[in-house]
């Protein structure tokens, strides 16, 4: 009985460091809050000025997904491309802009996630 109880206690153990690890690594080096001082487009969606969360999700590298400051309402999900971080690009720079047209709001490019080499670009439909 105290093998059967030791090793359910090992178990419940490993299971919780397991989620914990699992938790820590969602988070660490993919997800970033981003401050536009103006506004900017996503595909299908306009953002104000303000602080947005960026986050890439565990059920596929691609799926990016963005929030408001305090994730309470989320303004894109959507699939990306990985590209590499562009040999001239700035460490501490995580967001391009696409040119656009004067008087309309500039189309994120790309995110590069702090500390990353790689980055994930937007994908626009042609109008």
């Amino acid at each position: 009985m105290t093998n059967h109880r030791s090793a359910l206690v090992a178990s419940g153990v490993l299971v919780a460091v397991l989620l914990a690890a699992t938790a820590h690594a969602r988070i660490d080096g993919h997800t970033n809050h981003v401050t536009f001082s103006g506004p900017v487009a996503l595909p299908g969606i306009g953002l104000g000025t303000g602080t947005y969360i960026f986050e890439r999700t565990d059920a596929d590298p691609r799926l990016v997904r963005v929030f408001n400051r305090d994730r309470s309402r989320v303004y894109f999900t959507g699939f990306t491309h990985a590209v590499a971080r562009p040999a001239g690009l700035h460490r501490d720079r995580i967001i391009t802009f696409a040119e656009g047209r004067p008087g309309v709001p500039s189309r994120v490019a790309a995110w590069y996630p702090v500390g990353t080499s790689t980055g994930y670009q937007f994908l626009y439909t042609s109008k």
